[in-house]
């Protein structure tokens, strides 16, 4: 079958040539009488579009042994490449390109979907990755030995885009296709904010149409669980909600020298989440999930569960390394100038104890109280455990002493207040057998959240910092199913992975509450978000 299918393509190149020799042939005797002599030129179509042209060299044998002449020799490295995307052709001086595209009735907007890995759906290479615009498949080169090339031909879809470049071309002919019509797909494939859009992103709460007819909100979007990957889309839905992240993130040009595929890629989803031209209502992490799996060395993959604490954890921790590179000093990014904070640790009660020491922090870990054991005899039925934030808050009020199990006793004084607090209740611990949680409610207010009893400033510079802050996003974990039986300790022995994360997000656009869930979205009330039982908290700070 490669044998017959590459004599196929020989036998039709071979017609090509013959037919343009009898084109140039024909002209050429068609122009003889007024003295005007058509020398054949050989045209070189690179992966652009550009056309690079030389002339034949005039010789007795006149056109035909212009048009005659063979490639010149190539080794096996230039041959190859020659070979993916590029072809000699012979043409006429006369020869144009056509004015517009006869096949852009073909192109179906319904099956494009830019979202995953950029590679080719036969030889599985990312080099030289081309996207058919009529069944939405991947193909490599446009060369007449390439994939897409043969696509083409034995489908009949002949408008393909260029997914580096995103440049269109019509194959099999080769020919650059230039119409204003196909901006919105390039506009999909590179979603871009101008500056001037950047400013009113928040206070425009317009809602925008996807194909097929659904309304969307920009920034309020679902992603596609790929498999197993709740855990993930909690977070980016909730880091969604830091606007200064997200202002960063958005304009391409802040990280462009960065080589990071994990910061680029995750650039790459803020901006199509921001999009207001997208033709579904939702996006998928695929892209992401990859360069995740590549920096952490397969530790947060795709199918494998996760803890949202660890990864978070490990992502903003790695996207500042690779920031940090591009500020003068390489210690400071846009991630510290955002979360990290500070605390004063003071150790006691072990001989000769060190001095007390400033720690920066990205979040602070709360614990929760332990959960009862038994029901509550007067009213017989099972009792759900609450605690107010403040009472969780109190470990770092600088007098309340933390004892650890070697002994020490340690005080906690924040002495720098993040732009955005990042907070993380325990419900999780893991003993012999498996993870347990704990069930208790947290409550705590959804704006004013008042941090002033657990802030010592440190300087001067720091008096006038604002201590108010509001809530912004909450990932909480639910149980899948409610677990009944004799004492409330049943309800707290489920395992982790036997419920799913979903996150709660603020909306400044419209000024409301949006309960997510992978695709699910659905507005909510502030007081479910505060009965929820939130794992992890990121309040942002009242300047204003």
């Amino acid at each position: 079958l490669p044998l017959l299918c590459s004599s196929i393509m020989v036998a039709e190149r071979e017609t090509r040539r013959q037919r343009r020799r009898r084109e140039v042939v024909q002209a050429d005797d068609a122009d003889a009488g007024d003295g005007v002599a058509h020398d054949a030129k050989r045209i070189r179509v690179d992966d652009d579009g550009d056309h690079g042209k030389g002339e034949a060299p005039a010789s007795n044998g006149g056109v035909d042994e212009a048009v005659g002449a063979e490639r010149p020799e190539l080794d096996g490295t230039e041959r190859a490449e020659l070979d993916d995307d590029e072809e000699y052709k012979v043409v006429a001086d006369r020869a144009r390109v056509p004015e517009s595209c006869p096949y852009l009735d073909t192109i179906n907007r319904r099956l494009l979907d830019f979202d995953f890995e950029k590679l080719c759906s036969v030889s599985l290479s990312t080099h030289n990755v081309y996207g058919c615009l009529v069944c939405g498949k991947y193909f490599q080169g446009r060369g007449p030995s390439s994939h897409a090339y043969t696509h083409a031909l034995h489908q009949n879809h002949h408008v393909f885009i260029n997914l580096s470049t995103a440049k269109f071309y019509c194959l099999p002919d080769g020919y650059e296709v230039h119409d204003p019509s196909l901006e919105d797909i390039q506009f999909n494939l590179f979603p871009r904010t101008t500056p001037e859009q950047l400013h009113v992103l928040d206070a425009n709460p317009r809602f925008s149409q996807v194909l097929d007819g659904v309304d969307y909100l920009p920034g309020v979007i679902g992603l596609n669980n790929i498999k197993h990957t709740d855990w993930l889309n909690a977070i980016l839905q909730a880091l969604m909600r830091v606007r200064p992240l997200r202002d960063y993130f958005v304009v391409a040009e802040n990280y462009a020298s960065c080589k990071s595929q994990l910061v680029q890629r995750f650039g790459e989803l803020v901006r199509k989440f921001w999009n207001p031209r997208l033709f579904r209502s939702h996006v998928s992490p695929h892209e992401l999930l990859q360069a995740i799996s590549s920096a952490s060395r397969k530790q947060f993959r795709i199918g494998t569960l996760a803890d949202p604490i660890k990864f978070l954890t490990w992502f903003l921790n790695t996207v500042h390394r690779e920031l940090a590179e591009l500020s003068p000093d390489r210690k400071s990014s846009i991630i510290t100038d955002i979360f990290q904070g500070d605390v004063e640790v003071v150790t006691s009660g072990i001989p000769n104890p060190p001095p007390p020491k400033t720690i920066p922090f990205l979040y602070l870990s709360l614990d929760l109280p332990p959960v009862p054991l038994f029901k509550d005899r007067e009213s017989d039925r099972e009792v759900i455990p609450q605690v107010p934030l403040f009472i969780l808050l109190q470990k770092f009020d600088g007098s309340t002493i933390h004892n650890l199990p070697n002994g020490e006793m340690r005080k906690h004084t924040i002495r720098r207040l993040p732009r955005y607090l990042i907070l993380h209740f325990k419900r999780f611990t893991r003993n012999n057998f498996f993870m347990e949680k704990n069930t208790t409610i947290v409550n705590f207010p959804v704006t004013n959240l008042e941090m002033k009893d657990y802030y010592s400033p440190k300087g001067a510079a720091d008096m006038d910092v604002s201590t108010r802050y509001n809530l912004v996003a909450s990932v909480c974990h639910e149980p899948e199913q409610t677990v009944t039986g004799d004492t409330a300790a049943a309800t707290a022995n489920m395992k982790e992975s036997s419920g799913r994360y979903l996150a709660h997000i603020w909306s400044c656009s419209n000024r409301q509450w949006y309960d997510i869930q992978d695709l699910h979205v659905q507005e909510t009330m502030p007081q479910l978000v505060a009965l929820s039982e939130s794992y992890i908290q990121i309040w942002e700070r009242n300047d204003s």
